[in-house]
This record gives C-alpha cells, structure tokens and sequence, in this order.
C-alpha cells in the first residue's frame, strides 16, 4: 500500500514551532523544564514541534542530547504524526538520527541544510535521496537555505523519494520562493516560510501553508493569531500581529541573526520559564540589552 502521509502534509500547514533547549545550573539539558516548555506549548494549542531544530541549538547539541529531545518531545506529545525531528551531520549520523525518531514513533524528519562549503546542486539531492530512502515510512522535509538551488533539483529528489512532502524554504526573497515553488510543484509539497512570522505574509501570498516559529516558545498565541489571519486570507490583520513582533524579530536577527536563540531564551527567562543560558557560538544578551526583551515579552498576551 502506498503511504499517502496526509497526516503529516496536514500538520505542516500551520505553526511549526522550534521549541528551545533549556540547560540547568550544570550545563546540561533541563528535562524538566523542557517538558514543561513543550507543554505549555501544546496546553496553548500548538501541535506540530520540531526538536532539534536551529532555536534548540542543534548544532551546539552531543549526540546523546540530541537522541535526548527528541525522545522527551515524543514522550511529551505522544503522537508523533505531528513532530518533525531535525536530522543532519553527515549521511550515517541524519540516518541513525532518522531511524531512532522513527523507533520512537515519530512519523516526519527535517533535513538540516547541510553545512559543508562545497555543496553542488547534484551532491544536494544525493544527500538527501540518501536519507529519505533510509526512512521511506516518513514524511521528509528538506530545509533550505541555499539561494543557488533550483526547483527542478527538489522535483528530481522527489521523483525517486515519493516520501519528501514538503520543505521549510528560508531563504529571505519572497520572488525567489515564489519561482523555486513553482518550479518544483507547488501543488506537490506543503511549503513551510522557515523564517518565521516576518516572512510568513509574503511567503503565504505566493503559496505557503505553515511558518516556522520560535517566537512561540515566548507567545503561543501571537503566532496563533498569525495563522489564522492568514488562513483566512486577512493581510490586514497578519499585518497588524506582523508590526507586533517586528522589533523582537529584528533584535534577533540583528548581526546575521547572532541572537537568535538569545532573543528568545532572554524573554522566557525574564517570564520565569527557563535559564537564559546558550551555548557557543551563541552567547547570552549583555545586561543593558535585556530591558529591552523583557519589556516585549510581559507586553504580550502569554
């Protein structure tokens, strides 16, 4: 029987969030308080989470963390249909990755841009042809942010790969997005904006159906208004929520994005919900920048 993963294209299309690891006083990974972030995040109505992903420190992650969050997310929401765990590193360390999410019961992976500075357009589907027929039973979804590949280059991964359903596009030009989904088959994929709420109104004017999010870690229900201002077609609203969070998401992506993550641990930490600590090669807001964050986070609704 061939698997139609209707289940999963659903839970891309709305807010994808990318819950943050906490570490304790010791440098490890809080347990506790990221089973009580995930919850508030399901308690508010989100469903569909990605551990693992860039605003949980992926690649600041060991190995064992990263099989760590993922097993805690699945414990925690108990239907894997709806976590997408985030896989990359090499061929052998994505498939091992892939294969113990599935174990656990997860049904979709995200394949990490890959990091390599010699990346060519046939080497990209190779690298994740390889992958998704690892895991032919889940949803597979490339997250892209490389601004060279073509949309045909997507379709041909797909066309050996049925099991690659839908793609987190990040790269910042909505005319871009709007071609290279097209050129792949915007009907084929569910087209996730992966930069979040800033991008989401563009991206959703050209075909997008999910956003991703880590300003949801702070405000389940600022992203909640997001999503549904755009499926129903609202622009005025989605942009009135968009003019909402436009100065946290300018603090983070500040630098080329250096605070991302800290932006985010800084406001949970100043609402009580977890240590503001990263890891290199992020590093926590110095003092006078944290007034700012603070005063953002207690203006919204959380």
């Amino acid at each position: 029987m061939t698997t139609t993963f209707e289940t999963q294209r659903t839970a891309l299309a709305g807010v994808v969030a990318i819950p943050v690891t906490p570490f304790a006083e010791d440098g490890s990974v809080d347990r506790a308080g990221y089973r009580a972030l995930l919850r508030r995040l399901l308690d508010a109505g989100i469903t569909t989470l990605t551990p693992n992903g860039n605003t949980g420190e992926f690649y600041a992650l060991t190995p064992e963390e990263r099989r760590t969050v993922t097993e805690l997310t699945l414990e925690e929401t108990g239907d894997g249909s709806s976590v997408l765990v985030g896989v990359g590193h090499d061929v052998p360390t994505a498939v091992a990755s892939a294969r113990h999410a599935r174990d656990l019961g997860a049904r979709m992976v995200m394949v990490h841009q890959p990091v390599h500075p010699y990346v060519s357009q046939s080497g990209w589907v190779d690298y994740h042809r390889a992958i998704a027929e690892a895991v032919p039973d889940l949803g597979v979804v490339p997250y892209i942010r490389n601004d060279r590949l073509a949309g045909a280059r997507l379709a041909e991964l797909a066309d050996s790969c049925p099991n690659v359903i839908g793609v987190k596009y990040s790269v910042p030009d909505a005319a871009r997005f709007a071609a290279f989904a097209r050129d792949a088959g915007l009907e084929r994929f569910v087209w996730v904006a992966g930069l979040a709420e800033p991008y989401a109104p563009s991206y959703f004017s050209a075909g997008a159906t999910g956003f991703t999010s880590g300003l949801v870690n702070v405000a389940p229900s600022v992203s909640l208004d997001m999503i549904g201002a755009l499926r129903s077609g609202d622009y005025v609203t989605a942009m009135k929520v968009w003019e909402q969070i436009r100065r946290f998401e300018e603090l983070r992506g500040a630098n080329g994005s250096a605070n991302n993550v800290t932006v985010v641990k800084e406001a949970l930490a100043s609402l009580g919900l977890c240590r503001r600590e990263v890891r290199p090669p992020s590093r926590p807001l110095p003092e006078d920048e944290r007034a700012e964050v603070a005063a953002i986070a207690a203006g919204w609704s959380v």
